[in-house]
């Protein structure tokens, strides 16, 4: 029993660290997986062991490790099988003969190399009781492989998976995937039988068994497809069939000679990929892998793995060569290959770049070798800090590469070419970005978009902006198919909400943006900075652990998007009548003024009311000069629809929630007079948003240069606009 208390304790450390040192590897762009994987090597005698020697001895004895092994190995077994059942035919349909090519080439090369490099590590870090073969087998076989579901995550996260580049990628991470466990399952048999000559039998009943699972195998699998498909669910019974065929391909996969993995792996590969049966299933089966048992096997792994080994110069020298192999074989292997196929120099590079990942699945293939003895400890280690240094540098140098306003996914606006009736000339575009949470709950956040937006004078372009997050990196959500269908279900969720908007003439000028994101403040700061909009127009959300309205994603995209931001706070009235701005005369305020003196002008009924409220003794506000200026060039018809109120009150909060009673829409600047400035300690006043009778829009200003009017104001220069006025 104190065996078991202990290992669960175990379990309950690893899990924890692992889910938070994996959280933190995520707030600098990095994949889950490398966070967990560095949690597991500071569990082990790199650095807990070294640190705090006999506390990691109590912790991890060694009569508890083999505990952690069988869990590692029911983890592992159920995680290929996650990855067989993500291998869809699909990756193979595009550029295929440019991505055989592609793959192969960018296995070659550095399988070359890694053998090359057998040479020189051989008799550095092995021994006799290795046989040569099977150890250059390895070593090339670590060198060549590209781990597909970490590539299939940065491609999604990246918005890769519908242009060009994401589509080769995914097709040449799915054939090197393939080859590259062929290659393994090849090396196994030479370590398990010594020769290549004796791992023959093994080879070919290995074939035989490929061969049985795709044809009698799949027929079986296909009919538990068709009984689903009749159902509309998949029952305990069948998922119970479905894990016993995983555990008894993996026993016979063992049996064989290679290894229980492969035979996981390929009853996944084998099921038939309907899109309903394998969401289900593999959302049944992930989070208890994810969470539970693979953090596990990164336990059992950083235990093995010993940094403390490199104690000299010129082992890390040694390291520094196993890296630079790893990482020109596969970059100058899939580059030029690529180029010889006819893809550019950037899109070849940045392919480069992505095949170079390597993550779980180059961890997996290093236990094996170290469990066959086939990889020491020494060479474990340096494989070790590899994989995680060329998983490591995919995303920032893929960024570097084919930056993200490189990318046009999904939707490429159309030119707009609209026709006016007037003579006027048409001024340089105005643009909104919208983004938009729910699209079945904001048709108001949209609306007031458009009438912000859209007049007779300027060209108007509206961009709800939908981002579709994912906050876990191998869930079945983040693959590019399912990803692919969220984005095809989310476009026609806003085609829905823009046909509903009025009036129907508006509806030509709503271009919506869909992108997946992990992160979606910053997501959403730097798709501003790629379309550069007039002005973000964001919905407030009710943040997850504060009361605060411009808390949360809501604060986050005020702090940290390069351009104007307004919350819109939506009380549910669909008129746009009558205005109000309570003016304090600063910069965000002016903004306020001037987003209603564009509803003023797009709207002939609309009426506005500009509050001043000042206590006694209070010097006048005055506005602006821009905003005098502006003020003067306004047509006869807009001025009188404004009037400017002042008046004396001890509390400026509550006389404008007063006065907020009698219209549509309050619009406030981030002003300390209205209590919506940042205060000390991060934490936001938010009276008047909590109190206010009226829907209200609250503004900041980014930059004092930018114009949201003068372009949409007559030319007061031209004797016809003067006489207008």
């Amino acid at each position: 029993m104190h065996t078991v208390i202990l290992v669960l304790f175990e379990v309950l450390i690893v899990i924890g660290l692992s889910r938070l040192v994996g959280l933190g590897f995520k707030s600098i762009k990095q994949p889950l997986v490398i966070g967990e994987i560095v949690a597991g090597i500071m569990l082990g005698p790199s650095l807990f062991g070294l640190i705090a020697p006999s506390a990691a001895a109590t912790l991890f004895p060694p009569e508890a490790v083999p505990f952690l092994n069988v869990l590692s190995q029911v983890g592992l077994i159920f995680f290929m099988f996650l990855i067989g059942l993500e291998l869809n035919p699909r990756y193979l349909s595009g550029q295929l003969e440019t991505a055989v090519l592609t793959s192969h080439v960018s296995i070659l090369v550095p399988f070359s190399l890694g053998t090359l490099l057998a040479v020189l590590l051989y008799p550095l870090v092995s021994n006799a009781s290795v046989s040569f073969t099977a150890f250059a087998l390895f070593l090339g076989a670590a060198m060549s492989i590209t781990a597909f579901p970490v590539l299939a995550r940065i491609i999604t996260e990246n918005n890769l998976q519908g242009t060009r580049l994401g589509t080769l990628a995914l097709t040449c991470a799915a054939v090197d995937d393939v080859t590259a466990w062929c290659v393994l399952a090849v090396a196994i048999a030479v370590a398990r039988e010594g020769n290549i000559i004796s791992a023959w039998p093994t080879i070919v009943e290995s074939i035989l068994y490929i061969g049985f699972m795709l044809t009698v195998g799949r027929w079986f699998l296909q009919r538990l497809a068709t009984y689903h498909q009749r159902t509309g669910r998949l029952s305990q019974m069948v998922v119970a069939l479905i894990y016993m065929g995983v555990v008894a391909s993996a026993l016979v996969t063992e049996l064989i000679g290679i290894h229980l993995i492969f035979g996981a792996f390929l009853l996944g590969a084998a099921m038939p990929k309907n899109a309903d049966l394998v969401r289900e299933l593999a959302e049944k089966t992930e989070d208890f892998v994810l969470v539970f048992l693979l953090p596990v096997f990164f336990a059992y792994s950083g235990l093995r793995t010993q940094i403390g080994l490199l104690n000299r110069p010129e082992l890390w020298l040694l390291c520094a060569l196993v890296l630079a192999v790893a990482i020109a074989g596969k970059y100058i292997g899939t580059y030029v290959a690529a180029r010889v196929s006819g893809i550019n120099k950037r899109e070849a590079s940045a392919l480069g770049w992505l095949m170079n990942t390597r993550g779980l699945t180059e961890l997996i293939v290093l236990n094996i070798g170290l469990e066959l003895g086939v990889v020491s400890p020494l060479l474990f280690t340096m494989l070790v800090i590899m994989a995680l240094v060329t998983t490591f540098m995919t995303s920032p140098l893929l960024e570097w590469t084919y930056p993200k306003k490189l990318i046009r996914l999904d939707v490429v606006e159309p030119e707009l070419e609209e026709e006016t009736d007037t003579p006027t000339r048409i001024t340089e575009e105005y643009r909104i970005l919208v983004p938009v949470a729910n699209p079945s709950t904001q048709k108001g956040l949209l609306q007031l978009a458009v009438a912000i937006a859209l007049n007779y004078r300027q060209s108007a372009v509206v961009h709800p902006l939908s981002l579709i997050e994912f906050e876990e990196d191998y869930a079945f959500e983040s693959t590019p198919v399912e990803a692919n269908r969220l984005i095809a279900q989310r476009r026609q969720q806003l085609e829905e909400l823009i046909n509903n908007l009025e009036p129907a003439t508006s509806r030509a000028y709503v271009h919506p943006i869909i992108r997946t994101s992990s992160n979606v403040a910053r997501e959403t700061a730097q798709i501003a900075q790629i379309e550069q909009p007039n002005l973000i127009l964001v919905g407030w959300h009710r943040p997850a652990f504060s009361n605060n309205r411009l808390g949360g994603r809501v604060g986050q995209i005020l702090t940290t998007a390069p351009v104007d931001v307004a919350v819109f706070i939506d009380r549910g009235g669909e008129r746009l009548e009558s205005l109000l701005v309570p003016y304090s005369a600063n910069i965000h305020d002016d903004l306020a003024l001037i987003l209603a003196l564009r509803l003023l002008i797009n709207r002939d009924t609309c009426m506005l009311r500009i509050l001043q409220v000042r206590a006694e003794n209070q010097v006048k506000d005055e506005m602006s000069h821009e905003l005098q200026i502006m003020m003067e060039q306004l047509p006869n018809s807009v001025r009188d629809r404004i009037e400017i109120q002042m008046i004396e009150a001890p509390d400026p909060i509550q006389a404008v929630v007063e006065a907020s009673e009698s219209v549509d829409l309050t619009i406030a600047g981030t002003s300390r007079a209205w209590g919506i400035e940042r205060q000390t300690l991060g934490r936001y006043t938010d009276e008047l948003a909590i109190q206010c009778r009226s829907s209200l829009l609250i503004t900041r200003r980014y930059s004092q240069v930018t114009s949201h009017l003068a372009s949409v104001l007559p030319d007061v220069s031209s004797p016809e606009s003067a006489a207008r006025s």
